[in-house]
């Protein structure tokens, strides 16, 4: 399973969102010092979950980061987060 992969999975047991984007975007920072040739070091994710919608963003994002903290252990350098507000009924 690739990483994008697995921090999706991550990510929905972890909150369970209504709206879930991950995106790699290791090639746009490939000259960076700690990209790595195959990539799967750079990722924008984007989330709605009831959970983290009334949190400030930081908070919302300190979650988020400790919900993928085994992927930055194994190799994840960075993380765009965007946080949105879940779609109403």
């Amino acid at each position: 399973m690739d990483r994008a992969a697995r921090i999706r999975r991550l990510l929905q047991a972890g909150f369970n969102p209504t709206h879930l984007e991950v995106r790699d975007e290791s090639a746009l920072h490939a000259d960076h010092a700690a990209a790595m040739p195959e990539g799967q070091t750079h990722y924008h994710v984007i989330i709605a979950a009831p959970e983290l919608q009334h949190m400030p963003r930081v908070a919302a994002h300190r979650l988020v980061k400790k919900a993928l903290a085994e992927e930055f252990a194994q190799g994840l350098h960075a993380l765009r987060i965007e946080i949105r507000m879940p779609a109403g009924p």
